[in-house]
């Protein structure tokens, strides 16, 4: 068994092509398969050095490792030879109209209610009217003569799934410039790679069937491959994830501070029958099952990812954080502070307030209060019941009680309304940088 993730180096990866990365990641481990990462750098005008080395560090990051790999661009020859054996088998047939003639084709077939599909006109040109069109200076681009019929395949996900090929115009496999397009340097790759299981988006449900009848143009035999076609992502409006990848592509996410472990969790169960938990690649993939994926699209929530982000650094030990967290950063900070965050980002806001400088907001109208909470100040060495008993001190002196009595002293030390508990940041801020704070906050 072998899978691959087979993504173009035009842009960054975002968590819809992520999905599929980690689906078939996981697929494979569960199943003990080879996992291959192919880059499908065909395109040459969009296709970017610096898109294919982000893409491998994306999936580095996201914990992904691959067990071979290779770009188009090197396999050049291999689809030559496949696009000569589809010539010579006749499958592949040479065209000359221009896109406005094209159009104008479409148009009129749209206004006789037909559907707009290619005519096959330059099936019936006859060798000396193509010699004619060539010595006019026209190079041809090449189609692919679809079979009668229907494709069918049994699918992972979506069921028992078909095409009505004479539905769908005959497809270009080579521009005029001679480039082989993806629709069959994947067939070529996939086949002389020896693929056997393909989980990608269902947005290529129509070009699995393309890709099943160019297969077997080229001599595999039916059912060579196993598909799974996975819904597509929604934002939380409802609509297509995919046209807007700006801000949910995973160097997005990784420098917002979410954690891999998040993303890979949620995307991994994200509109199946299993809720998300804080797992890793290995734990997920034991359980891992495509089939239990739904067939209606699922909505990406925000808001879920970093519920689950929270959780997912809760349960991190500080061997694991170690090396995240600001610079000179203890054991007891990050014990602290890790159960109230939801980004790695936030963390630098809390060690200011643990062991920096911050200016906390004044407040008018607790400022006597402040300044009797600072005299009844404890003096050092302070520990975690610093908080039980300085507090303890003031209820009694002040006959203040639950949000009256912590509020303003929490505001007053870290300059927000809710955070960390208290008990465990007062060690870590001193009692110099408490009784500052109180003072300012008092003015």
């Amino acid at each position: 068994m072998k899978l691959r993730f087979a993504p173009s180096p035009t842009g960054l990866l975002h968590v819809g092509n992520a999905r599929q990365a980690i689906a078939n990641a996981l697929y494979a481990r569960r199943h003990g398969a080879t996992f291959q990462l192919r880059i499908d750098d065909t395109d040459r005008e969009r296709s970017r050095e610096d898109y294919a080395d982000a893409l491998r560090t994306d999936l580095a990051w996201l914990g992904i490792r691959w067990d071979e790999t290779f770009r188009q661009s090197d396999r050049l020859d291999r689809y030559a030879a496949a696009i000569e054996t589809l010539k010579d088998s006749g499958r592949l047939y040479p065209c000359f109209e221009s896109e406005q003639e094209l159009a104008a084709k479409r148009e009129a077939r749209i206004r006789m209610r037909k559907p707009p599909v290619y005519d096959r006109a330059m099936l019936r040109m006859t060798a000396e009217q193509r010699a004619q069109a060539e010595a006019n200076g026209k190079v041809p681009y090449w189609r692919f003569r679809l079979s009668d019929g229907m494709v069918a395949w049994d699918d992972l996900v979506m069921g028992r799934s078909q095409v009505k090929l004479p539905s769908i115009s005959d497809p270009v496999l080579v521009r005029a410039d001679g480039t082989v397009l993806y629709t069959l340097a994947s067939v070529v790759d996939d086949l002389e790679t020896g693929i056997t299981h393909i989980l990608r988006g269902e947005d290529h449900l129509t070009n699995t069937g393309v890709q099943i009848d160019i297969a077997e143009a080229l001599g595999a035999r039916p059912g060579r491959f196993t598909f799974a076609h996975l819904p597509l992502l929604l934002d939380e409006a409802g609509g297509k994830l995919s046209k807007r990848f700006d801000g949910l592509s995973l160097r997005a996410l990784r420098q917002d501070g979410i954690d891999p472990a998040a993303v890979v969790s949620y995307l991994a169960r994200l509109g199946s029958a299993d809720d998300p938990a804080p797992l890793s690649l290995e734990e997920l993939a034991t359980t891992y099952d495509v089939r239990r994926v739904s067939r209606s699209a699922a909505r990406f929530d925000m808001r879920q990812l970093l519920a689950l982000n929270r959780k997912v650094m809760h349960q991190k030990p500080f061997e694991a954080m170690r090396d995240l967290l600001p610079e000179g950063a203890t054991e007891a900070f990050w014990l602290a502070v890790r159960g109230n965050v939801d980004l790695l980002s936030e963390l630098r806001h809390w060690w200011d307030v643990a062991g920096g400088t911050i200016v906390p907001p004044v407040q008018d109208d607790e400022g006597a209060y402040l300044l009797q909470a600072l005299s009844l100040l404890p003096a050092d060495p302070w520990d975690g019941e610093t908080w039980k008993s300085w507090t303890g001190a003031i209820r009694t002196a002040t006959g203040r009680s639950g949000k009256a009595l912590f509020h303003p002293l929490r505001v007053a030390l870290t300059g927000e309304e809710k955070g960390p508990e208290m008990r465990d940041l007062l060690p870590l801020m001193g009692h110099e940088r408490v009784a500052e704070r109180l003072r300012i906050a008092a003015r």
